[in-house]
């Protein structure tokens, strides 16, 4: 009998320890920053009803679904015309759940189930697995875990500051300082639209624009003249994402543009037409420089930014390392009316989605993991013989009640061999207790990182190894 060599599916990976210790450094900054904002945890499950997943992440993300068969003899209900009519008769017959694409639509279908229960504005982070049936690349796979933070119950545009001070609290503590969050709003690219004299279908300019990063001005040229916009109108679409100048600038000169294209606007101000997301842009402008933030100079606002998922209403978020060739490590945005499919219409959402293994990527590329990130066990205990074994272990049991992380030797072995166990576990400390040490009550403690020994009582063990 042949044996099989073990494989896993693509895009899909295991994790050793060392890089699961470097991805729980990354989720400790993200789960402390959420809860310093004053998000509270929650998790749903892997599997949902496809009625829950399909129609919310337009017609490309409801293809990268992930569908699961449904139990025992799944093709039960499955008539011979049913397959000549194809897979959008099968499949219902054939599956009925599927694993989650995103948290934000389960979090929108548990906030329905729930809100009985709930306390609007209801703030809560999720950090889980998602799935999505891609195809796998280098900083995209088709298991992957997002860190989701999301606001519900209320429209204010702090909210939208708060995601970006969170955005950078959090690049801020792993250490990826060279960062540009772009911002833009569905209402700015709805007067996009309108200002090019709503050729073809709105949707499609959205998703082209999206592509802008990918493929270029010349292949989004080719799929805006494709999906029937003419010549004219990608030419105007791209005078106007051009605008050039800071965040206020930006805003100033799209503005008028479109009051010179002649669009109706929201409302009206002093100066003129005002436009709904110019005017959130500024808002939002405004919550920040009066909480004292000083990043601007990573804040841009950008017209080209159309986020591919069809739920957004209002701003969107998406966050690109500089210095790094990975696609953006995060993203997010205002969604008015998400929970409606679920049959609680009019409440307003915004939230982000920090991707992990992205994140992981960029630290690994730019070197930027502390050096004890990885490192579960602080001190090793030597262990020279069978009664010394046993006499450190009233002292391992006093260094974990200290709440250092800490293991004894396996079985009394060379110094040599014990020794580069340490040093190839990352083991930053080692304690030994020979006859001599025994005779005074002191252990020796040395530092594997420099060599450096010190002769120590045990309550000084304690003290060197906390600080």
């Amino acid at each position: 009998m042949s044996i099989q060599k073990p494989s896993i599916p693509k895009g899909t990976r295991d994790f050793g320890p060392a890089v699961v210790a470097h991805r729980n450094y990354i989720f400790g900054v993200i789960r402390r920053t959420f809860e310093l904002f004053g998000y509270a945890p929650l998790e749903t499950p892997t599997l949902e009803n496809l009625s829950v997943l399909t129609g919310k992440y337009g017609d490309e993300g409801d293809q990268l679904l992930f569908k699961v068969l449904n139990s025992g003899d799944f093709l039960k209900d499955v008539a011979p015309n049913d397959i000549v009519e194809g897979t959008r008769k099968v499949l219902p017959k054939i599956a009925e759940k599927g694993l989650r694409y995103d948290l934000t639509v389960p979090f929108a279908r548990y906030v329905v189930m729930n809100r009985g229960t709930l306390t609007f504005p209801f703030k809560r982070y999720q950090i889980q697995p998602v799935w999505r049936a891609d195809r796998p690349q280098r900083g995209r796979y088709r298991e992957f875990y997002q860190c989701d933070a999301d606001v519900v119950g209320t429209d204010s545009l702090l909210c939208e500051a708060e995601i970006v001070l969170m955005m950078c609290e959090v690049l801020n503590g792993i250490g990826l300082t060279d960062f540009t969050i772009k911002i833009n709003h569905r209402g700015v690219l709805r007067n996009i639209y309108q200002a090019l004299g709503s050729e073809g279908k709105e949707p499609d300019l959205f998703v082209a624009i999206d592509k802008l990063d990918k493929i270029g001005r010349e292949g989004v040229e080719r799929e805006l003249a494709e999906r029937g916009f003419s010549a004219q109108a990608s030419e105007q679409l791209f005078d106007l994402l051009a605008t050039t100048g800071d965040f206020s600038e930006k805003l100033e000169k799209l503005e008028a543009a479109f009051r010179k294209a002649g669009l109706q606007s929201e409302s009206e101000s002093l100066t003129g037409p005002t436009y709904k997301g110019v005017q959130d842009l500024r808002e939002v402008q405004k919550y920040l420089t009066s909480f004292g933030f000083t990043q601007f100079d990573k804040l841009e606002f950008d017209p080209t930014l159309a986020r591919g998922l069809s739920y957004y209403t209002g701003c969107i978020f998406e966050i690109k390392i500089n210095n790094v060739k990975i696609g953006s490590v995060s993203g997010g945005g205002r969604y008015d009316n998400l929970t409606g499919a679920f049959g609680l219409p009019g409440v307003s959402g915004v939230g982000f989605s920090f991707g992990v293994d992205r994140l992981y990527d960029c630290l690994e590329e730019l070197n930027l993991f502390p050096p004890n990130a990885a490192t579960t066990t602080r001190c090793l205990l030597l262990n020279f013989d069978e009664e010394a074994g046993r006499s450190v272990l009233p002292v391992l049991r006093q260094l974990r009640a200290a709440g250092i992380s800490s293991e004894l030797y396996h079985t009394p072995d060379k110094l040599l061999k014990q020794f580069k166990y340490a040093d190839q576990k990352g083991i930053p400390y080692v304690l030994l207790q020979g006859s001599e040490e025994r005779a005074q009550s002191l252990f020796k403690l040395k530092n594997m990182s420099t060599g450096h020994e010190q002769l120590l009582a045990l309550k000084d063990v304690l003290s060197s190894l906390t600080n």
